[in-house]
C-alpha cells in the first residue's frame, strides 16, 4: 500500500468536529439538548460541550447498552438526546435497544456512532463499522444519515434535534471540506440525495468520506470527455428513490461507493429497488468486500480497495465496457 497521508486544505474539519460543535450553538438555544456518552466525551470532541452544559451531558462509562437506554429514557421524558459512541460498539453491542428502546418506542433519540468505517485505521476490524449500515438499515423507524462534508453534517444535526423520531448519525474522523459544491447548502431534507456535480454520461452516488475521492473522479474523468452526476446520498434510509429513478431512466451506467461492507448498505439498497422497478443498467457496488480487512490507516485501506479518485475513475469506466 503506497498511499501517503496528505495535509488536508486550511479550513477542512472532520464532520464529528462540525457534530459537537453545531451541538453547542443547539444547546445555547434549548435546554432539552442532552447528551449521553460512553466514555467518549474526548473522542467525540465534546469537552468543550460538558464545560458549557454540564446539566445536560451524562456519563455512562464503557457501558453501551446503558448508554441507548438512558438515551431512551430521557427522550421519553421530553429530552432532545444525542447518544455518542463509536460506531463500531454503539450498533454491534446496543442493537437490540436500538431496536426496542429507541426504534420500537419511537423515542426521539438521536444515535451517533463516531469514527465510523475505518477511521480507526491500524486498530483493525475489532473497530471498524462496515456492518453498521445493514445492521439498522433492518431497523424499522429509523432515519439513517451519512454526511459528506461539513455543511450536510451542521443540517444533518440540526434536522435530527427537530425531527421528533429516531435517527442514526455517522461521522468519521477524516478531516472534510466544507462544502464540497464550494457554495453553502440551500436546502436539507432526510430522504432526498444531493446533487454535487451535474452530468449526462452515467452517475457515482456516494456518502460520507467517499463523496470527495467519487468528485475527484468525475473532475479527471471529464478531461476525457466523461461527464458524470455525482451525488452525496447522505440519507441511506429513507432512501431518495426518486433521484434514483431520474439517473437510471436512460440506462446509463451508475456506480456506488460507501465506506462500508458491500452488502447491505448504500449500494445495495440501490441495487434493490433497481431491480424491483426493472431499471436494467451497468452498476456496480464500490465498499470493502466479505473478507478479513487489511490493517493500515484509512488512506491505505482506501487505497487497497480501489476507493480512491483513480480506483473509482477505473471503476466506473469498466461499466462502460
Amino acid at each position: 500500500m503506497s498511499a501517503q497521508p496528505m495535509a488536508s486544505p486550511a479550513g477542512w474539519m472532520p464532520n464529528q468536529d462540525v457534530f459537537a460543535r453545531t451541538l453547542m450553538t443547539l444547546a445555547e438555544y434549548d435546554d432539552r439538548i442532552t447528551v449521553v456518552t460512553s466514555d467518549s466525551r474526548g473522542s467525540g470532541k465534546l469537552v468543550p460541550y460538558g464545560h458549557a452544559y454540564p446539566k445536560q451531558i451524562v456519563e455512562v462509562g464503557i457501558a453501551e447498552q446503558n448508554l441507548v437506554g438512558v438515551a431512551a429514557g430521557l427522550a421519553s421524558c421530553g429530552r432532545k438526546v444525542f447518544a455518542v459512541s463509536p460506531a463500531c460498539f454503539l450498533t454491534a453491542r446496543s442493537l437490540e435497544q436500538i431496536k426496542n428502546d429507541v426504534a420500537y418506542s419511537d423515542n426521539p433519540v438521536t444515535l451517533v456512532g463516531i469514527s465510523a468505517g475505518v477511521s480507526y485505521g491500524p486498530l483493525g476490524s475489532t473497530h471498524h463499522s462496515l456492518h453498521d449500515l445493514a445492521a439498522l438499515r433492518a431497523i424499522h423507524n429509523l432515519t439513517i444519515v451519512v454526511p459528506g462534508d461539513n455543511v450536510e453534517t451542521a443540517a444533518a444535526v440540526d434536522a435530527a434535534a427537530g425531527c421528533g423520531h429516531p435517527v442514526y448519525l455517522r461521522f468519521g474522523k477524516k478531516p472534510m471540506p466544507g462544502s464540497l459544491t464550494g457554495a453553502p447548502l440551500s436546502e436539507f431534507t432526510f430522504g432526498k440525495g444531493r446533487i454535487i456535480r451535474a452530468g449526462s454520461d452515467g452517475s457515482i452516488i456516494a456518502n460520507g468520506e467517499t463523496v470527495l475521492p467519487a468528485l475527484q473522479a468525475a473532475e479527471a474523468l471529464a478531461e476525457q470527455g466523461i461527464s458524470l452526476t455525482v451525488v452525496s446520498m447522505h440519507t441511506v434510509k429513507p432512501l431518495d428513490t426518486e433521484l434514483i429513478d431520474r439517473l437510471s431512466a436512460d440506462g446509463r451506467p451508475m456506480l456506488t461507493v460507501e465506506e462500508h461492507s458491500v452488502h447491505g448498505g448504500l449500494g445495495e439498497a440501490i441495487a434493490g429497488w433497481l431491480m424491483q422497478h426493472r431499471r436494467h443498467l451497468p452498476f456496480k457496488i464500490m465498499g470493502l468486500p466479505d473478507e478479513y480487512t487489511v490493517t493500515g490507516s484509512q488512506l491505505e485501506i482506501f487505497g487497497h480497495y480501489g476507493i480512491s479518485s483513480e480506483g473509482i475513475a477505473e471503476a466506473f469506466l469498466s461499466l462502460l465496457v
